[in-house]
């Protein structure tokens, strides 16, 4: 892999996922070739099949595969009986100790209470098993707010004894939560209670720093760790702060930064190349990409990985240069990087922004044969093509069947959805989303209801655009400068200046987008 603007021999893109290196004869789809380990000599040759025909009628064989294989399955079913009763068993006991864990950490949560709202009670010798469960489960959740009043009680009981990795695993949470503030103040209370300070603990609070966009803070907290023994900075302390300037494309400091990794002898691993790859992928930058990739061959110790070849065919997908993306993806294949459900993801987003069905079709047909089990990206990106294409019919069959597989719909299904039926002029249809909404969980946020306003302006349904901000905030989102201009947009081709006018005061009040806008993750 000299370079990935050089040419070579298609080779077949999707390979078989096992190590055997037998023959086999290949489907062809255009430039696009899969792996049938049992070809049909008696197949037809697809003459006048359409793309989009091929691509329903992989769809609709999705089912019926399934449904061989349940069939296979029934023999076994049996001999598995006396095994799923003895689980049930199982179950039950575990049952029970389940709700003894509950049954501890809601009286925590009321002890809790009890401190906030009757001052202090004799909370102090809680068993250290009971906190901690209540701890670890807030911070996984990200409730940054109530981990701290759990710890704040942890740090009132007579057991306790400082300890650095739980004030790591809190300031790591409060810089996901993108509250710098707090874990700066944790990492005071660090040094205030004797705990040693190391790399790990400087480089949460620097994270913390990154993510909210404080580079002087980080920068700063960085040459504090230059000349703190025992803290010297690490790839990984590296690696983070590289990430955060490339959030916001400040470049010239990300070559500053390897510069100073050349200087303290610090060699970048695969996570610092395939965030760089990544970055100027997302950024065109094709030149520094390609060095980056070559730079990265060269290290013996580093090697291109599965995200790596990831990076670099999104990067080309993304800007329709299909050819250059399955080229590169020959050469990631050729050294022995095997594709996973990412990589057939970014195929079929790919192939279904340029419209090439049949290829689509052909990756379908890949994932099923070698049980690539779908995700909710992969519904996603079919069911926006559908959507796009026109074809309601089986979008709405692949949502169907999204939920029968038991998968969740994201905003972006539903804005898929919304945008599809906006297009066709089916108001009715979009109804029907809100009232799936009504009766669901899914978690709703601006982007879908700037969608669902879009969706109301095309379909000239001025009063059902109007009632989306009182959605919006029994919902508890709030408009954003993208709603409010839409609906100016949509009232002044009617003539409404009234509603120009009170619509454009609200438009002072909230904050104007950038002008690049990150690509929404399916």
């Amino acid at each position: 892999m000299t370079s990935l603007s050089s040419t070579t021999a298609l080779a077949p893109p999707l390979p078989s996922p096992t190590i055997s290196r037998r023959r086999t004869t290949s489907i062809r789809a255009q430039s696009i070739s899969l792996p049938d380990p049992h070809p049909n000599p008696n197949s037809p040759p697809p003459s006048s099949i359409t793309g989009v025909d091929k691509l329903r009628h992989t769809i609709m064989a999705v089912p019926d595969e399934r449904t061989k294989r349940i069939a296979k399955e029934v023999e076994k079913m049996k001999s598995k009986e006396a095994k799923e009763r003895k689980e049930m068993t199982n179950r039950k006991v575990a049952s029970q100790k389940a709700v003894s864990v509950i049954l501890r950490r809601e009286a925590t949560k009321a002890l809790i209470d009890k401190r906030r709202k009757k001052g202090p009670v004799n909370s102090k010798k809680l068993l250290p098993r009971t906190v901690l469960e209540a701890l670890n489960e807030r911070i996984a959740a990200l409730r940054w707010e109530s981990a701290l009043k759990v710890f704040e009680l942890l740090r009132e009981q007579l057991w306790y004894r400082p300890f650095e990795g739980v004030y790591i695993k809190l300031i790591v949470m409060l810089g996901k939560c993108k509250q710098p503030d707090k874990a700066f103040e944790l990492f005071q209370a660090m040094v205030d209670e004797g705990c040693v300070l190391d790399c790990e603990s400087y480089t949460a609070l620097l994270a913390a720093y990154g993510r909210s966009g404080l580079l002087d803070k980080a920068f700063s907290l960085l040459e504090e760790m230059k000349s703190t023994p025992g803290c010297k900075p690490d790839v990984q302390t590296y690696s983070i702060l590289i990430k955060s300037c490339l959030q916001i494309s400040a470049f010239d400091k990300v070559q500053s930064l390897l510069s100073d990794m050349a200087t303290l002898g610090i060699k970048p691993n695969t996570v610092t190349y395939n965030t760089l790859i990544d970055a100027y992928g997302k950024a065109k930058r094709f030149s520094e990409m390609e060095s980056t990739i070559l730079e990265m061959l060269a290290e013996q110790d580093c090697q291109p990985d599965v995200w790596t070849m990831n990076s670099t065919i999104r990067a080309f997908g993304n800007l329709g240069q299909i050819e250059t993306m399955e080229k590169c993806y020959e050469k990631f294949q050729a050294s022995g990087i095997q594709p996973n459900v990412q990589t057939f993801n970014i195929f079929l987003d790919s192939y279904g922004k340029a419209r090439d069905f049949t290829k689509m079709s052909a990756v379908m047909e890949y994932m099923q044969k070698y049980h690539y089990s779908w995700t909710i990206v992969t519904y996603n990106i079919v069911i926006d093509a559908f959507g796009k294409a026109g074809d309601l019919k089986q979008m709405e069959y692949l949502f169907r069947l999204m939920r029968s597989e038991r998968i969740k719909p994201s905003c972006v299904t539903l804005c898929s959805l919304v945008r599809a039926y906006a297009h066709a002029g089916k108001p009715e249809k979009v109804g029907g989303v809100l009232r799936f909404v009504d009766n669901s969980d899914v978690t709703l946020d601006t982007v879908f209801f700037n969608c669902l306003v879009d969706a109301y302006m095309r379909l000239d349904c001025l009063d059902e655009m109007k009632g989306v901000l009182e959605i919006m905030e029994l919902k508890g989102c709030k408009p954003d400068f993208l709603t409010y201009r839409t609906m100016i947009k949509a009232y002044s081709s009617k003539g409404m200046h009234s509603h120009v006018k009170e619509l454009k005061e609200l438009l002072a009040t909230v904050k104007k987008p950038p002008l690049e806008r990150n690509k929404p993750d399916f």
